[in-house]
């Protein structure tokens, strides 16, 4: 598997750098598989392809503190990330693993993948939910996940939180339109957790994880710059309202 460590300056080029491996993948022709590390420069809320901004985000609060809004091309609710927080970007290809095209397996796989390896430092790491990493005691969420399905591959990212200053979470989301059962009910402040792993350790745990090995330099910098100007940094992108 391919290994880019990139972190770009923006949170517009960061969100479009996904999505384009993806792209790349997809017009390859073959099989490619990447493993993306990558920590946000700036503070950011980022919502899911289909969320409702309103109903997810205090957006008050992400005004007074200037912190930008993003939607991203994958599912699932809003999170907020920024220094303190690693992010990850997988691209996966159906032809070498046929059974991640069904959604709650590929889930399963790269989530217990994960947690195996973080396991190995701080045990009781589990898939908690459809799509979160947490710990023990308590089932504290420290990651949450989501992913974009197309024909040959699948883009599978997510958060891991190491340093964050939790109270912004608390500040700036509100409780998700849908709640896992190992929540019961708990807010932010009671829910989400640090993991308690150096930055660098939880890179070499990814990275040994998915056996990452192959230096990747040549990242597809045009479709970035494209996918950036088209969406990521247009507010009919980002704020658009969905009413299904």
């Amino acid at each position: 598997m391919r290994f880019l460590d990139l972190t770009l300056p923006t949170p517009a080029e960061n969100l479009a750098l996904d999505e384009a491996l993806l792209d790349e993948a997809e017009a390859a022709g073959r099989p490619t598989e990447t493993l993306r590390i990558w920590e946000p420069p700036v503070p950011m809320v980022v919502v899911g392809r289909s969320s409702k901004i309103a109903a997810e985000v205090h957006l008050d609060a992400c005004r007074r503190r200037g912190i930008p809004i993003l939607r991203r091309t994958s599912g699932g609710a809003a999170v907020v990330t920024g220094p303190g927080c690693l992010m990850y970007a997988l691209i996966l290809s159906y032809q070498k693993r046929p059974a991640l095209r069904a959604v709650d397996a590929a889930h399963q796989f790269v989530l217990s993948t994960i947690a195996r390896a973080l396991g190995a430092s701080v045990p009781g790491v589990a898939r908690r939910g459809i799509s979160d990493l947490a710990s023990a005691p308590g089932g504290l969420k420290f990651s949450g996940n989501s992913m974009r399905l197309k024909h040959d591959h699948l883009l599978y990212h997510g958060t891991l939180l190491y340093d964050f200053p939790l109270e912004v979470i608390e500040e700036c989301l509100a409780m998700p339109p849908r709640e896992p059962d190992y929540r019961d009910g708990r807010p932010h402040r009671s829910f989400v957790a640090n993991l308690p792993l150096a930055p660098a350790a939880i890179r070499e745990a990814l990275i040994a994880a998915w056996d990452a090995q192959e230096p990747y330099s040549d990242w597809p910098r045009q479709r970035t710059i494209e996918l950036a100007g088209e969406r990521y940094s247009r507010l009919a992108w980002n704020e658009r309202r969905n009413e299904g």
